[in-house]
C-alpha cells in the first residue's frame, strides 16, 4: 500500500445527511464521547480503516457522524493521533496523515463517497504492519461488513500484527457468516476484539469506541482505571473472555 497521502475532493453539490439513527441515541453518544477528554491518559496512535464500498452506503452518514464525534473529543485532549485509512472502487486504498487535531480528519471522512468494488483488507492489515515498523501503532480499528479475499492471508497478517503489538478492534456492520468467522479470526489472532456494528444501538457502539481510544493512549491500566461497562467488556474481551 503507497504511503503517498492523496488528497479526496470534495463534492460539488453535496448530498445532505440523513439521519439513521434517532436523536437521543446521537446525543447519547455525543455526551459519551466528549468525557474522553478528561478520561484518556498517556499518548497513542492509532488507525482507523473504514470500508468504503457501496454496500455502506445506508449507514455511511451515521458512521462519520459518530466517528468524528468520537475522534474530535479524542484530539482535543491532544493524546491520541489518528490515521484514516479507507478503500473503495476498483483498488482504490488511500490513508491520510497521523493528526490530532482531528478537524481535517473530519472534514475528510464526510467527503468519502462509497463507491462498488471488492474489499481490500488485506491491504490495511499490511499497511498498518508498516506503519507500526516505523513508528509504534497502538490499535487499529476496523469498521466494515463483508469479506471478499483469502481469509489465510489476512489471517497470517492478523498473527503478525499480534505478535508486532497492534491489536486489531474489528466493529462488524450486518449479519454476513463468512465476513463474521474472518473478522472473529482477525480480532483473535491479533489479540484484539470483536463487536457488532448495530446503528439501532449508538450509544453502544460509542462507549466501545471510546474504551478502544482510551485503551489506545493508556493499555489495559487506563481501562481499568476508568472502570466503566463498555471498559469492562473491552478488559474482558482482550483477555481472551469475550465471544
Amino acid at each position: 500500500m503507497s504511503d503517498k497521502k492523496q488528497p479526496v475532493p470534495a463534492r460539488t453539490s453535496p448530498a445532505p445527511v440523513k439521519p439513521q439513527s434517532n436523536a437521543g441515541e446521537i446525543d447519547a453518544f455525543i455526551r459519551q464521547a466528549r468525557t474522553l477528554a478528561a478520561s484518556a491518559t498517556g499518548s497513542g496512535r492509532l488507525i482507523l480503516a473504514l470500508d468504503a464500498t457501496m454496500s455502506r452506503q445506508p449507514t455511511w452518514d451515521l458512521a462519520c457522524t459518530l466517528q468524528g464525534q468520537m475522534f474530535d473529543a479524542v484530539g482535543k485532549a491532544g493524546t491520541l493521533s489518528v490515521q484514516l485509512v479507507y478503500f473503495r472502487g476498483l483498488g482504490e486504498c488511500r490513508s491520510s496523515a497521523f493528526v490530532s487535531d482531528t478537524n481535517a480528519l473530519k472534514q475528510l471522512m464526510t467527503r468519502i463517497e462509497c463507491r462498488s468494488g471488492h474489499t481490500q483488507i488485506g491491504k490495511v492489515l499490511t499497511h498498518a504492519l508498516k506503519q507500526t515498523a516505523a513508528a509504534k501503532v497502538n490499535a487499529l480499528v476496523y469498521i466494515g461488513d463483508a469479506m471478499e479475499e483469502n481469509i489465510d492471508d489476512l489471517a497470517e497478517k492478523a498473527g503478525s500484527l499480534g505478535l508486532h503489538g497492534v491489536p486489531v478492534f474489528v466493529f462488524q456492520e450486518g449479519y454476513d457468516s463468512g465476513a463474521e468467522k474472518a473478522f472473529k479470526e482477525i480480532a483473535r489472532l491479533s489479540k484484539g476484539a470483536w463487536f457488532r456494528f448495530d446503528r439501532r444501538a449508538a450509544a453502544t457502539l460509542a462507549g466501545l469506541l471510546s474504551a478502544v481510544a482510551v485503551y489506545a493512549t493508556g493499555g489495559l491500566k487506563a481501562l481499568e482505571a476508568r472502570g466503566r461497562p463498555e471498559d469492562r467488556l473491552m478488559i474482558e474481551h482482550l483477555r481472551g473472555g469475550g465471544k
